[in-house]
């Protein structure tokens, strides 16, 4: 058996410690934060875990979560069907390839901050082309008064923003199949959905769970479009817990259960993202197995 050569660890090693110690610091003075309490002049008295029940029982933070929670829901079951959608309509070969690909991503280049400005004005019933097309329409739309009006310009704000992700991921699985396997559908007589079910979606699998993965994550960390163009509001409505949270660090000043609102808030995404991963990939082992 030919011994495996591990020298290449060597020219990551330095990267790899880099950013584990920048990751590190920042949270383990969150962590600290969140175990003690101080009453200025840079006192800290040890408060245990009185900052993390606090969150726990708090209202404020279950109600945070579920905004997070069904937006993020809402987003998926929008944005990895219409991206698959997208993609398998998208040219193969061609002139067109390039074209579809620069239009495909030109979204994913602009920053968030300016995606939440543009989609503020664009929503405006004053001056906004959204806005105001809706209102002459007759159609009773104000994203600052009415909630329904609010979630669903975050949706479609994000929908716009972020399909590309989805679709470019999605053409990157289909493009990867070689044509022997339409060929021997089409001796077949293979269907189109059979194509789609037996070719095409099997082999977009693994690029779709990277999909999934990025864009809940991306999804349930949503901070700077609805801070921009809502800021939480009306009311509560769109206040998910990222904005809580810098509402509770920045705005209130408190320090430590702002931190450890933020651990949990860690520890929810990382046990979402793995419960998310473990599921998308069984079926993978389930088949290696059988093999």
């Amino acid at each position: 058996m030919k011994p495996v050569n591990q020298k290449a660890w060597l020219l990551v090693a330095p990267v790899l410690a880099l950013v584990a110690f920048s990751a590190v610091i920042p949270l383990m003075t969150v962590v600290n934060y969140s175990v003690q309490d101080t009453f200025g002049a840079n006192q800290f008295f040890w408060a245990g875990t009185v900052w993390y029940e606090q969150v726990l029982a708090s209202e404020r933070f279950w109600n945070a979560l579920g905004r997070n929670l069904i937006f993020s829901f809402i987003i998926l079951l929008i944005e990895i069907p219409l991206g698959v959608f997208i993609a398998l309509n998208m040219p193969k070969k061609g002139p067109g390839v390039a074209a579809c690909l620069v239009l495909m991503a030109l979204p994913l280049l602009i920053p968030w901050n300016v995606v939440g400005t543009i989609w503020q004005v664009f929503g405006r019933v004053d001056i906004g082309l959204l806005g105001s097309s809706l209102a002459l329409a007759g159609v009773d739309y104000n994203y600052v008064q009415d909630p329904v009006d609010a979630w669903v310009t975050l949706i479609v704000m994000d929908v716009w923003h972020w399909t590309s992700l989805v679709a470019l991921l999605a053409y990157a699985g289909l493009v990867s199949i070689p044509d022997a396997f339409y060929q021997a559908a089409r001796i077949d007589g293979a269907s189109g959905w059979a194509v789609f079910r037996f070719v095409q979606a099997p082999k977009m699998a693994r690029v779709l769970t990277i999909a999934v993965l990025l864009r809940f994550m991306d999804s349930f960390m949503i901070y700077t479009e609805p801070f921009v163009v809502t800021g939480g509001g009306p009311g509560n409505s769109t206040t998910f817990l990222s904005i809580d949270l810098v509402q509770m660090a920045v705005g209130q000043f408190d320090l430590g259960p702002a931190a450890a609102m933020s651990i949990v808030y860690f520890l929810i995404i990382l046990l979402f993202s793995w419960i998310f991963y473990a599921v998308m990939t069984r079926h993978d082992d389930d088949g290696a197995k059988g093999g």
